[in-house]
């Protein structure tokens, strides 16, 4: 017994020894073959997103070590949570994918950034994670993109060109409020342009509703009326909210003064225009509004809300006295 025990021995030992000299081999060898990628130009074990078609934008995670304080889980393989060598380089290079995706996104996404300006190569690769990434922090970061360089003319019609309009409109369908502001954001940008007027409007009767709808004072509704306020300069597209006005008043009685301020410029729009007259005459407006002379209330806000209700009276007046005027042409 003691003879077949140390035979039992011996051959254990030689087990253990064969497995920690091939786990060490394929060791050397990984670290080998990174290094030969590495001079040839390639990335190791590091995958590289590549363009829209051979990305998975989906599995890109928060995990960043530098400067994510609020992090969330990396999503690995399912063989990567074995611990295993194995195990150990899939978690490796998804951790790796994931701080190189974000860092590439975040580049481009920086105001402070000596190179915001995207060319339209770059600008389809932002639009293709706009489109395909589900991840709240890569939608946030290339909308931001995407918003800094909108504010650029000759962008605009680059970024409809590219279908840009209905990709970032259908994040307005999302629930992430930050992600939902930084469209409202970059449509606002991209609006101060007619073509692209035209084709947002589809949009808008959604907007209303979502600004209207959105929690009072909130980031949201904010951009929301600045991208209807951007829809309304001109005429051509104001009778769309004809519905609305008496919704408008209500916010405007309701909100703080950021809020109060970008009704009344939406508002002032629509004063401005004879043919919204008696659409803003019929609105009903809150009893709470008179009251607004008698209290210390700002300024500016009195300022806007007399120069409305001037603009509706004038208005009001040229109307009534456009058939006169025009029969008194017809006679002479």
């Amino acid at each position: 017994m003691g003879y077949a025990r140390k035979v039992g021995w011996v051959t254990a030992g030689l087990v253990i020894g064969a497995g920690a000299c091939y786990c060490i081999y394929r060791l050397t060898r990984g670290r080998k073959q990174n290094k030969e990628k590495m001079a040839e130009g390639g990335s190791g074990d590091v995958d590289d997103a590549g363009d829209c078609s051979g990305a998975r934008y989906n599995d890109w995670s928060d995990d960043d070590d530098d400067s994510n304080e609020s992090k969330s889980i990396v999503w690995y393989p399912p063989w990567a949570r074995i611990g295993t060598e194995a195990g150990t380089r899939a978690r490796a290079r998804a951790r790796a994918r994931a701080t190189r995706a974000r860092r590439a996104v975040q580049k481009r996404a920086s105001p402070n950034s000596d190179d915001t300006v995207l060319s339209p190569q770059e600008l389809q690769k932002v639009l293709c994670l706009v489109e395909m990434s589900e991840k709240p922090y890569i939608l946030e970061a290339a909308l931001i993109a995407l918003g800094n360089n909108a504010a650029y003319a000759f962008n605009r019609d680059i970024i409809r060109d590219l279908g840009g309009l209905p990709i970032v409109a259908k994040i307005l369908n999302t629930r992430d409020p930050i992600v939902k502001e930084k469209a409202l954001i970059v449509l606002n940008n991209l609006s101060v342009n007619a073509e692209n007027q035209r084709r947002l409007k589809v949009y808008m009767n959604q907007v209303c509703d979502d600004t209207i709808t959105s929690r009072l004072n909130s980031s949201v509704q904010l951009a929301g009326l600045r991208l209807l306020t951007n829809m309304t300069v001109t005429n051509e597209y104001q009778h769309m909210l004809a519905n609305s006005i008496s919704d408008f008043f209500r916010l405007f009685s309701a909100g703080n003064e950021e809020t109060k301020l970008q009704v009344l410029k939406l508002l002032l729009n629509l004063a401005e225009n004879p043919a919204m007259t008696r659409e803003l005459l019929r609105a009903q407006v809150p009893s709470s509004l008179g009251s607004l002379f008698n209290k210390k209330e700002d300024k500016e806000v009195i300022l806007k809300l007399l120069v409305i209700f001037d603009n509706i009276n004038d208005n009001f007046k040229w109307e009534e006295n456009e058939p006169t005027q025009n029969q008194f042409g017809e006679d002479m």
